[in-house]
């Protein structure tokens, strides 16, 4: 029997690449679908960059979903792509609800037509969000997969009613999917417009500046951290192992107060600095404590997380400062 062969959707983006890449060395042939095509070096080494097929193009209409499909007869599909900045899903629902929902229903209409032609059956790995869990109190974390989900923000609803079209794909048609809930992840390439890069950013441009103060958001919320490492080491394991019609936490396990968070990031920097609140960078509807369980995931796969937190920082100083 040949390699496994894999369509990754958002394969230029930061958890695509990284997805890319593990599959790479993992010996799966991979066709890296993206909007804004082949990413170029950064994340991926010259010679995972070259173990990608990559094809640019838009997939918010079908002819060209059935296309990538084709083209890469995939064994498992890793669906990415979306619109993955809370805020920006918010500045543009429609755009939002389209790519983040209408993209999965195409993908997963494909595949069921192809299942009933017996022609192709691959598993569909979804990846949602911990952001459709919503608020719970401080008492509830972490939380299982059982939890309620309350969706606050239109991201969060958009990758909810994802879940929701997946799992009705399983039902009715058999088609193989298993959805995740991702919870944070971060490391080496993410865009600073994310919280751990514009914090080591902000600590980084301070460095050396006696006295110095830097503007933070709300210093109490709380959230889950990942190295997107361990987090697409899920990704595969989930494909390969996890059970199909099942949702499962991707997460640490372990939340840590933004306050304290830009306080590691501080020290792993070597910055003496104050952290001065500002409200513009604070979130109306932000959840005030997001942490997930992952004792599913660790049963079904085995999967170990590898990378720290601290590690994450490390990584993202050392890629600032180069």
């Amino acid at each position: 029997m040949g390699a496994k062969k894999a369509l990754v959707t958002g394969a230029g983006g930061f958890a695509g690449q990284w997805l890319c890449r593990d599959l790479v060395r993992q010996g799966w042939h991979v066709t890296g679908s993206s909007l804004t095509g082949d990413p170029g070096p950064g994340i991926l080494s010259p010679e995972d960059h070259a173990g990608v097929a990559w094809r640019h193009e838009d997939l918010r209409t079908q002819h060209v979903v059935r296309g990538a499909i084709e083209a890469s007869q995939p064994d498992a599909i890793f669906h990415l792509a979306g619109v993955s900045f809370v805020p920006a899903a918010g500045d543009d629902p429609m755009l939002a609800f389209d790519v983040n929902t209408g993209l999965a229903v195409r993908l997963l209409n494909d595949v069921r037509e192809r299942k009933a032609a017996g022609t192709l059956d691959p598993v569909v790995l979804l990846v949602g969000s911990a952001e459709q869990y919503g608020r719970h109190d401080a008492s509830a974390m972490p939380l299982g997969e059982h939890a309620e989900c309350r969706p606050r923000t239109f991201y969060a609803a958009t990758k909810m009613a994802q879940e929701v079209f997946a799992l009705e794909a399983f039902r009715s048609d058999g088609v193989r999917v298993v959805c995740t809930r991702s919870f944070n992840h971060s490391g080496r390439g993410q865009a600073k417009s994310f919280l751990l890069p514009a914090l080591v950013e902000r600590v980084l441009a301070v460095r050396g500046t006696p006295k110095a103060k830097i503007a933070i958001g709300n210093t109490i919320t709380v959230r889950d951290f990942l190295h997107v490492e361990d987090t697409v080491r899920a990704y595969t394991l989930l494909a390969e192992q996890g059970f199909t019609g099942h949702v499962y936490n991707v997460c640490s396990g372990q939340g840590v107060s933004v306050g304290d968070l830009a306080a590691e990031v501080l020290s792993a920097a070597g910055v003496d600095a104050t952290m001065v609140p500002d409200d513009s960078l604070r979130r109306s509807v932000d959840v005030p404590c997001l942490v997930g369980q992952n004792d599913r995931l660790r049963a079904d796969t085995d999967w170990i997380p590898a990378r720290t937190r601290a590690d994450i920082i490390t990584d993202l100083i050392n890629a600032a400062s180069h």
